[in-house]
C-alpha cells in the first residue's frame, strides 16, 4: 500500500510540475532570456523535467528552444534534454511500476504495436510513436520489465530527437517569417497611415559557438527593423 501511495504521489507531482511549466511558457521564455550564459543549461533542465513527466507534451518547449536559441543550439538543447529525460523518467518509473499493469496497458495498444515482443527495442520505439500515452506506456513497460537503461535511452531518443529537431527548426523559421511577413508589414502600414503600434524590439539572429555556449549576435546578418 505504501509503495502504491508513493507511486501516486510521484505521478501527481510530475503532472503538477509539467502543468506549471507548460502553462507559464511565456514567463519561462522571458526568464531564460535574462539569464545570460545560464540560459541554455536551465533550458535543458526545464526540458528534461517536463519531458520526463508522465503524459507530458514537449512540442511547445521544443519550438520555444528553437525560437530562443536558434535551430542548431535549440536542437542541441532538445537532444541533451531528451537524454536526461529518458534517464529521469526511467528512475521515476522504477518507483511507480508497482502500480502499472503491463498486460492491461499493452492490450490497449493498436494491433500493429503488439506484433513486437513486449519490452524489445522495436516494441518500445513503436509504442513511442503513438501520441499521448505512447511514451509513458513505453517507459513504464521498460521499468516494469527492468529493461536496461541504455535501451530506454536510445529507444526514446531515436524517436523523439528527430521530432524535436524538426520542431526547433520550425520554431526558428516561423519566428523569422512572422517578423518579416506580419510584424514588419503592420508596422509599415502604421507608419504610412500615422497609426501608432506598440514597439517591439526585434529578436536578434543568433549563432552557436561551441567555445561560447550562449548564443551571440551574428554580425554577418543584420537585424531587420
Amino acid at each position: 500500500m505504501l509503495r502504491r501511495l508513493e507511486a501516486v504521489a510521484i505521478l501527481l507531482a510530475s503532472f503538477a510540475l509539467a502543468a506549471f511549466v507548460v502553462s507559464h511558457r511565456p514567463w519561462v521564455e522571458h526568464a531564460l532570456g535574462q539569464l545570460g550564459p545560464f540560459a541554455m543549461p536551465l533550458a535543458i533542465v526545464v526540458f528534461a523535467i517536463v519531458a520526463s513527466a508522465p503524459f507530458s507534451v514537449t512540442d511547445a518547449l521544443a519550438i520555444m528552444n528553437g525560437v530562443l536559441f536558434g535551430p542548431v543550439a535549440g536542437s542541441i538543447v532538445n537532444a541533451v534534454g531528451l537524454v536526461l529525460a529518458a534517464m529521469i523518467g526511467y528512475a521515476i518509473a522504477l518507483r511507480t511500476s508497482a502500480a502499472f499493469d503491463v498486460r492491461a496497458n499493452v492490450e490497449r495498444l493498436p494491433r500493429w504495436a503488439r506484433h513486437f515482443r513486449i519490452g524489445s527495442p522495436m516494441f518500445l520505439m513503436a509504442v513511442r510513436i503513438i501520441p499521448g500515452l505512447g511514451g509513458t506506456i513505453a517507459t513504464q513497460t521498460a521499468a516494469a520489465l527492468r529493461v536496461p537503461i541504455f535501451v530506454q535511452v536510445y529507444t526514446m531518443c531515436a524517436v523523439a530527437i528527430p521530432i524535436c529537431t524538426v520542431l526547433a527548426v520550425f520554431g526558428d523559421a516561423a519566428s523569422d517569417y512572422i517578423q518579416d511577413h506580419v510584424v514588419a508589414p503592420v508596422q509599415a502600414y502604421g507608419e504610412k497611415h500615422h497609426i501608432h503600434f506598440p514597439h517591439r524590439r526585434p529578436r536578434p539572429h543568433v549563432t552557436f559557438n561551441p567555445l561560447n555556449p550562449f548564443p551571440t549576435r551574428n554580425p554577418d546578418r543584420p537585424v531587420k527593423p
